[in-house]
C-alpha cells in the first residue's frame, strides 16, 4: 500500500514587464491542509501587506471554526448531533449551515457534507490518509442511514438532526467561502486589484495592470498545467480532483471525494474545473465542482447545464479532456 497527498496547485503566469516590476505583492500560509497565496497589485506595500494579513486571519479563523476532527465549534456541533442533541452555535455557522443545506439541495444531495462519517471511515479526516479500504459492510451501513443536510434543522441559532447519522464536514465548502471572505477584506481595505488562491480554488479581484488574471490549471497525472485562461473581476474557479487527497491499495487509487450514493470515491473522473461569476462565486465554485466529478463524464454536460455551470473543463479516468464550449473559447 502507497499513502499519497498532493496538494492541487494552480500556478500563476505572470507577464512581468521587462524594464521594472509591477507593483505586485505576494504573500504565502499554510490554511485549510492547504497552500494559500495572496496576490495584491498597484499598491503600497504597506496597505498590501496590512490587508492580506486581515485575510490571512479571517482564514485561520475558519479554519478553527470548520475543522471537522479538531477541536472547532462544528466538531462540537457534530458530537452533539450523534447524542441526539439540540445545540446552539454562532450566527455565522447557522448562516453557513442554510447556505450549504441550498447547494447541496440544488445538487440532489451529490454535494452533501452531511456525510462526514463515511469520510472519517475512510480515513479521510486525518492529516494524512490512512491507506486502508473500510470494510464493505461499514460502508454499506453508513450508506443505509442516508445521512443528508435535510435531516438538519436549523431554528435561529439552535441546530439538531433526526438522524444521529448526520456528521458534518464542510471541506468541500469552506475554501470557496474563505475565497468571497477575502474579496469582502480586500474591498474593504481598498484593494481593487487581487487574486487569492487556496490550493487550486482561486477568485479575481480587478485586474492585473492592464490584463486579466492569466491562472494555469494543474494537470491531473503529470507535472504543470492542462490549460491556462484568464480570470476577469469577480470570476472564480473550482477544482475537483482525485490527486488533491488520496491512497493506492493494489493499484487503485482511493480519493477522498465519496459519492454518497454508494459511499465508494468516485473513480470516473481524475477532474474537474468549473468557472462561476456573480454572487458568491468562490463558495458556488468550490460546491458545485464536487456533484460534477461524482456524478462522472457521462451526466457532465446535462448535469452542468442543470446546475448553471457553463464554463468547465474535465479529464475522465481514461485521460480524456472533455471542454464545454464556453470554456474552451476561454482557454489559452
Amino acid at each position: 500500500m502507497r499513502p499519497a497527498r498532493h496538494g492541487l496547485w494552480l500556478l500563476l503566469l505572470w507577464a512581468l514587464a521587462a524594464c521594472s516590476p509591477p507593483p505586485l505583492y505576494q504573500q504565502q500560509s499554510y490554511v485549510f491542509g492547504t497552500l494559500v497565496e495572496v496576490s495584491v497589485y498597484g499598491v503600497p506595500e504597506a496597505q498590501a501587506r496590512q490587508a492580506i494579513s486581515a485575510v490571512l486571519a479571517r482564514f485561520d479563523d475558519l479554519h478553527r471554526t470548520l475543522h471537522a476532527w479538531q477541536p472547532s465549534e462544528l466538531s462540537r456541533l457534530n458530537a452533539a448531533l450523534a447524542q441526539g442533541k439540540r445545540t446552539t452555535v454562532s450566527p455565522e455557522l447557522a448562516a453557513m449551515l442554510r447556505d450549504a443545506q441550498a447547494l447541496s439541495n440544488q445538487t440532489g444531495d451529490l454535494f452533501n457534507p452531511a456525510i462526514g462519517g463515511l469520510i472519517a471511515l475512510w480515513g479521510f479526516q486525518a492529516d494524512t490518509p490512512q491507506a486502508r479500504v473500510p470494510d464493505a459492510g461499514a460502508i454499506r451501513d453508513w450508506v443505509s442511514k442516508h445521512p443528508r443536510m435535510a435531516d438538519l434543522h436549523i431554528e435561529n441559532d439552535t441546530v439538531w438532526s433526526d438522524n444521529p447519522a448526520v456528521q458534518l464536514d464542510l471541506g468541500g465548502y469552506a475554501k470557496g467561502r474563505a475565497l468571497d471572505d477575502a474579496v469582502r477584506i480586500l474591498k474593504a481595505q481598498g484593494i481593487q486589484n487581487a487574486l487569492v488562491n487556496i490550493g487550486g480554488n482561486v477568485i479575481a479581484l480587478g485586474a492585473h495592470g492592464d490584463r486579466p488574471w492569466r491562472v494555469g490549471i494543474q494537470h491531473p497525472r503529470q507535472p504543470g498545467t492542462l490549460a491556462t485562461l484568464d480570470l476577469h473581476d469577480g470570476e472564480a474557479i473550482g477544482t475537483s480532483g482525485d490527486y488533491q487527497r488520496f491512497f493506492e491499495v493494489a493499484g487503485r487509487r482511493y480519493s477522498h471525494l465519496i459519492d454518497p450514493r454508494n459511499g465508494w470515491p468516485a473513480s470516473a473522473i481524475q477532474s474537474v474545473t468549473v468557472l462561476v461569476a456573480g454572487d458568491r462565486a468562490g463558495t458556488r465554485s468550490d460546491a458545485l465542482s464536487k456533484p460534477l466529478f461524482i456524478d462522472g463524464v457521462a451526466q457532465l454536460a446535462n448535469h452542468a447545464a442543470r446546475l448553471g455551470v457553463a464554463d468547465y473543463l474535465a479529464v475522465d479516468a481514461a485521460g480524456k479532456i472533455h471542454v464545454s464550449p464556453a470554456m474552451k473559447a476561454r482557454l489559452r
